[in-house]
């Protein structure tokens, strides 16, 4: 019997489909592997990407000159080749619409040097210095001039939306706040008490928990609009990344590192993105990672209501990912 389950605080709906609860094909991460020999990100390849915006190397923040490349290198960002946004963007001429220049920043944090690392597979070494450098890039391009909001994301796989096998992510700061966080904000500021925290107090109990650790908890959500959809939240308040200590940014990556292990344990090479979504000047909103694996395309349906049906009972999930069935 299907079920119409509600948003936990948002007048959103998804379906869950619990007759068709068989597991997912696994979707391939890449149909034309690419050899490591021809991959741009590898180490090595450092003069056939646009030169470095910053360079993590054994504890320090470098850059690339004009003359000379960063080498041995752990963690390398980059500017976006084909960006989304630019810097440099000028207004445009239409004046029929409302439209404004395409400022901004896109770029790309090519997160290890070796072409096949895995996040789930990275050291507790490895997991703390790319938080960290995830917070360092966030903040960084928050305090740009005309920036209200930084996207921090993953797209693992091609079905996933990346168009390299290399491991990485991206980040696009926008000159706007996107409508789905203002939305979020409009409910939150109306509650005497923060939702999330309402989830994490609710679900730390429920069957639906994956993960804990000192700092976070990892649960399939009750609403779940993809088969084996992750939700990350802080177990205390915090609203941004650059809130976060060494200690919790740690955490945070021993929860992202864990959960995407049992979704590659649970079905191997599936795809997935991950997200971050956080607010610097809102303090009522709660910082959250949401990992939401690409097993279907959204098709007429959900596109024209933006209601999405999911095959997979989040409670059914949590078993598979568990290794409880």
């Amino acid at each position: 019997m299907s079920e119409i389950r509600k948003h936990y605080f948002l007048e959103e709906h998804c379906i869950i489909a619990s007759g068709r609860s068989k597991r997912p094909s696994a979707p391939k991460v890449c149909e034309s592997e690419e050899a490591s020999s021809d991959c741009v990100f590898c180490a090595g390849s450092e003069d056939r990407t646009p030169p470095a915006t910053a360079v993590y190397k054994n504890g320090e923040i470098l850059q690339d000159s004009d003359k000379q490349n960063v080498k041995d290198w752990n963690i390398r960002c980059i500017p976006n080749l084909f960006p989304a946004l630019s810097p440099d963007a000028k207004d445009p001429d239409l004046s029929d619409f409302t439209v404004s220049k395409g400022y901004g920043f896109h770029e790309v944090i090519i997160e290890n040097p070796s072409h096949d690392n895995r996040i789930h597979l990275s050291s507790d070494e490895e997991i703390l210095l790319l938080m960290q450098a995830y917070q360092d890039r966030v903040k960084y391009y928050q305090a740009k001039d005309g920036i209200k909001y930084v996207s921090l994301f993953k797209n693992w796989g091609k079905k996933a939306g990346a168009s390299l096998p290399h491991t990485h992510s991206q980040l696009i700061a926008v000159p706007l706040m996107p409508s789905c966080l203002s939305k979020e904000m409009d409910v939150i500021k109306k509650r005497d008490i923060c939702p999330y925290c309402d989830i994490v107090k609710k679900e730390r109990g429920m069957e639906r928990l994956i993960y804990e650790n000192e700092y976070f908890i990892a649960i399939a959500p009750y609403f779940s609009m993809v088969p084996y959809e992750i939700l990350i939240l802080p177990i205390k308040h915090i609203n941004h990344l650059s809130a976060l200590t060494d200690e919790m940014l740690l955490s945070l990556g021993d929860c992202i590192r864990y959960s995407v292990s049992r979704l590659d344990e649970t079905i191997p090479e599936l795809t997935y993105n991950y997200m971050f979504f956080q607010l610097e000047h809102e303090e009522e909103y709660h910082f959250n990672v949401r990992i939401k694996p690409v097993t279907s395309i959204a098709a007429g349906f959900e596109k024209n209501t933006g209601i999405y049906i999911n095959t997979m009972p989040p409670e059914i999930a949590v078993d598979h990912l568990l290794n409880r069935d």
